[in-house]
C-alpha cells in the first residue's frame, strides 16, 4: 500500500521531467533535446520576472512571520494572561480557512484603506497567512522546552533580553528554522490568495503559469519544474545539514 501512494504521489513528477526532455510539444516522445532548457534561460524574461517578484515576496514575508510568530509564540508560552486560551485559537484561524475567503477578505480589506495592489499587498497577504504557520512550529518546540532553564539564567543575573537571546532562541532554533522554511515554501507556491491581491506589474510565478497552461501546457513549465524540484531538493539538504551543525553545536 505504501508503494502505490509513493508511485501516486512521485509519478507524476516523473512524467513532468521526462517530457522535459522531449523534442516536441505534447506527449508523444519524439527523441531527447534540451531546447526547452535553452528557451527557459535565454527566451523567458516574463517568467523570470515573475520567478523574481515570487522570490522576494516569499523570502521577505517568510523573514517577517518567522519574526513575528517566533516572538508570539515566545511570548504566548513564557507570560501567562488571561486572554491566552483566545489567542491560541485565533492564531490558527487561517490554517483552517479556505484560501478563497482569505484571498476576499484581503483584497476588500485593501480596498477599503486605499492599498494599491501590488508587491506590498502580496507581501503583506503571505505574510499574514504564514504567521500561524511558524507560529505552531516553534510552540511545537516550546512545549519540548525546560522553562527550568530560564530559571536558571536568572540566578546567574541575566536579563530578560538576555534570557531571549542567548538561552530561549538558541535552543529553539531548529523550530525557528523549520517556520522559516514552511513560510518560504507556502510563499512560493499560493496561488488563490496571490491571485486576489496582486496587481499590475506584480505577477508571481504561480499566476504566470496559470495563464500560461490556459493554452496548453508548455515544455518550458515542464523545464522549469526540474529546476524548481532540484532547487528545493538543495534547500531541504542545506537545511538538514544546518540542524545537524545545531545539534552538534549544542
Amino acid at each position: 500500500m505504501l508503494v502505490l501512494v509513493i508511485v501516486f504521489l512521485f509519478l507524476p513528477l516523473f512524467v513532468v521531467v521526462l517530457y522535459s526532455f522531449n523534442s516536441t510539444r505534447g506527449m508523444r516522445w519524439t527523441g531527447f533535446s534540451l531546447q526547452w532548457y535553452g528557451q527557459l534561460l535565454f527566451s523567458s524574461d516574463e517568467l523570470w520576472r515573475a520567478f523574481g517578484n515570487s522570490f522576494i515576496i516569499a523570502i521577505t514575508s517568510s523573514l517577517v512571520a518567522t519574526l513575528l510568530g517566533s516572538l508570539a509564540a515566545i511570548g504566548v508560552k513564557w507570560y501567562k494572561f488571561k486572554s491566552r486560551t483566545y489567542v491560541q485559537i485565533l492564531s490558527f484561524l487561517p490554517m483552517v480557512l479556505p484560501e478563497v475567503i482569505i484571498g476576499v477578505s484581503m483584497l476588500i480589506f485593501f480596498t477599503a484603506v486605499k492599498i494599491p495592489l501590488g508587491m506590498f499587498s502580496i507581501f503583506v497577504a503571505h505574510t499574514t497567512f504564514n504567521l500561524p504557520f511558524v507560529f505552531l512550529l516553534v510552540s511545537a518546540r516550546l512545549d519540548e522546552f525546560d522553562f527550568s532553564v530560564i530559571e536558571a539564567a536568572r540566578d546567574l543575573g541575566a536579563t530578560e533580553r538576555q534570557t531571549l537571546l542567548k538561552v530561549i532562541i538558541p535552543s529553539i532554533m531548529p523550530g525557528i528554522m523549520s517556520g522559516m522554511l514552511m513560510a518560504i515554501t507556502m510563499s512560493l507556491e499560493d496561488f488563490v490568495i496571490t491571485f486576489f491581491v496582486s496587481g499590475p506589474g506584480s505577477t508571481t510565478l504561480p499566476l504566470y503559469v496559470y495563464s500560461m497552461i490556459r493554452y496548453g501546457v508548455s515544455p518550458v513549465i515542464n523545464a522549469l519544474s526540474l529546476v524548481l524540484i532540484l532547487g528545493i531538493m538543495l534547500l531541504a539538504l542545506g537545511f538538514r545539514r544546518f540542524l545537524k551543525t545545531i545539534a552538534a553545536s549544542s
